[in-house]
């Protein structure tokens, strides 16, 4: 292996110098010139070789810098999830299930921030320009200032985002962009990858917020290579079952806001109208108290959402009983089902269990397992809960309720809505209790005895 070539540069001035001398032939200072060993030992081809780059600046953790300015799109459910509005030279990748409404919702946005006064393109790489016009006007939005275009060529598209510098583009989809320089198909792993990092280095370079719309897997994921989701800033996946009007929008990364924050929005004729009062919505087919319903009440992002969850018992004509769950984790379920038997004598051999929440929500937080519990029991006992209390709470493998977080949201939205009591984990932190009134339990044994008469 060649020896490492060394260089000399010179303290004042910087130049590079061959070897040693005494004055510096570019600024003329005297013993100023020292050696520097080079970046990288390896082989010249491989490696970063001698040269030298520039320093940058450091900072430390005391340092203060002012907020990224915010635009805000005139949706404010929008606004919420990108935590307080559209951030300049940001990269957001939008997900969602084919249909679901990702277009419609991403025209509206486009539309509200193009009459704001900030310019905006909308690239299309999957529908006509026709067919976009005739959605724009049945959304009522054919007279918004906003520019269209319909191409696949990456080139073509950063030339002309490059002469128009606008303040947002939005490119519908990244699986159908390919560029002339990898040799694969649009779509594939490389051509997203590729056009991906060309798009939010564009966004950093011009200081133009990109949104990427990305095709969804069969398990619900973005497709394409990981790494997109990790070069982007924000992720958002649209949500919503297609037999419910009810669509969310929830970040799952954001840089600049709290992620896990949701959006709520009703597909109409009209298009996509923002829910103000999501718990209200969620709860508007509640007329009388039945078996097998409970409301939880739980915590998205920084907002607390009332849901009711609904479940059915019934004797199972199978050799193994079915367990059917939409809108929470079907694990979850299992181990409900186990800490019940094993912990509280309660059986559910023999029965099939169908688990749903209500108006097409998802949750995921482990709040939901005393709700989910006391929905199977008032189902399994065709006992119906009261129709003014809403319960909360973990459930742990020893039967024991582990308190949650936010108790004093969680109350206040409640009392909102109209409801008077409240079942939550002892040991937790309710504040003022919202005017409600709290029935405190410590494991779920005597949560069974209270409500149910048997432990």
């Amino acid at each position: 292996m060649a020896k490492p070539v060394t260089s000399f540069t010179c303290t004042s001035c910087g130049a590079v110098h061959k070897k040693w001398a005494g004055r510096c032939d570019a600024c003329g200072a005297w013993n100023s010139i020292v050696e520097e060993a080079p970046l990288s030992a390896g082989p010249a081809a491989k490696s970063l070789g001698g040269a030298r780059g520039k320093a940058i600046a450091l900072t430390d953790l005391s340092s203060r810098e002012p907020p990224p300015p915010r635009t805000g799109s005139g949706l404010s459910e929008l606004d919420r999830v990108l935590g307080g509005g559209l951030v300049p030279a940001s990269a957001i990748l939008v997900g969602g299930d084919p249909g679901i409404g990702k277009s419609t919702l991403l025209l509206q946005a486009a539309a509200s921030f193009a009459r704001a006064g900030l310019p905006c393109i909308y690239v299309s790489g999957e529908e006509a320009g026709a067919q976009i016009r005739m959605r724009a006007q049945r959304l009522g939005l054919a007279d918004a200032p906003l520019k269209l275009a319909t191409e696949t060529n990456l080139r073509d598209i950063l030339t002309t985002l490059d002469a128009e510098r606008p303040a947002l583009a939005i490119i519908d989809s990244i699986q159908t962009m390919w560029a002339d320089n990898v040799e694969s198909a649009p779509g594939s792993v490389s051509q997203v990858r590729a056009c991906a990092h060309e798009l939010v280095t564009f966004a950093k370079r011009t200081g133009t917020a990109v949104i990427l719309v990305g095709h969804v897997t069969k398990d619900g994921q973005i497709a394409g290579p990981r790494v997109v989701e990790h070069m982007v800033d924000t992720v958002l996946y649209f949500e919503g079952e297609r037999g419910h009007q009810f669509r969310i929008l929830r970040a799952v990364k954001n840089r600049f806001g709290p992620a896990d924050e949701i959006g709520v929005f009703e597909m109409t004729g009209a298009g996509l109208a923002e829910v103000a009062n999501p718990s209200a919505l969620f709860l508007s087919d509640r007329n009388k108290p039945v078996p097998g319903s409970a409301v939880f009440s739980g915590i998205e992002g920084t907002r607390p959402v009332l849901t009711e969850i609904q479940a059915l018992v019934a004797p199972s004509p199978l050799g193994t009983p079915r367990r059917t769950v939409v809108g929470l984790d079907a694990g979850r379920l299992s181990t409900t089902l186990a800490v019940l038997e094993a912990r509280c004598g309660i059986p559910f051999t023999g029965l099939d269990v169908f688990l749903n929440v209500a108006g097409g929500m998802r949750v995921t937080e482990p709040a939901a397992d005393l709700a989910v519990a006391a929905a199977l029991l008032s189902a399994r006992e065709d006992v119906a809960l009261p129709a003014d209390t809403v319960i909360f709470g973990e459930i742990s493998l020893s039967g024991a309720l582990r308190p949650v977080g936010q108790t004093e949201n969680r109350l206040k939205e409640a009392r909102k809505l109209g409801f008077t009591q409240a079942i939550a984990p002892a040991r937790g932190k309710p504040g003022g209790n919202a005017g409600l009134k709290l029935r405190e339990m410590a494991d779920l044994a005597e949560f069974v005895g209270d409500m149910f008469g048997a432990g």
